[in-house]
């Protein structure tokens, strides 16, 4: 299986950031290893952590049902650090994984040591609203 190079810019979240602030990120990830079969996070469960895959393949199960696949480079969770509401899927280790985990309590101290992250955040979470809004809308007109 293939492994991944973290590169946090590539994630919908830390678009924004600058080189300095995607490398701070990149420190405050936590590699994880993950055993074949194990339930990394459970639908309907709290989110306190996003995950990046490094190597390794995830499947993901919504109401019961596999729906996709995450391998090398794939992430999942990123929501759960901006909110704590239940995981809208279950994620489960299709084969060993090598994961990179960052939790909520590290990105909010991310967040409060650099003010300029959190307006990049809002930046780039206004744009993925704005794309979800014009899909919206073309799929009512259509």
């Amino acid at each position: 299986m293939a492994t991944a190079k973290f590169d946090p810019s590539r994630v919908w979240l830390f678009s924004e950031c600058s080189r300095s602030e995607l490398r701070t990120i990149e420190r405050n990830v936590e590699p994880l290893h993950v055993a074949a079969g194990t339930v990394v996070c459970d639908e309907g469960e709290v989110g306190q952590t996003f995950y990046f895959v490094v190597s390794g393949l995830a499947t993901v199960h919504q109401n019961g049902r596999k729906t996709a696949e995450i391998g090398p480079g794939g992430y999942f969770g990123e929501l759960a650090l901006l909110d704590r509401l239940p995981r809208s899927a279950t994620v489960k280790a299709a084969s060993d994984l090598e994961l990179l985990a960052l939790d909520q309590r590290t990105f909010n101290k991310l967040l409060k040591s650099s003010p300029a992250i959190v307006r990049k955040l809002l930046v780039a979470t206004a744009s993925r609203l704005r794309e979800a809004d014009a899909k919206a809308l073309k799929s009512a007109i259509h």
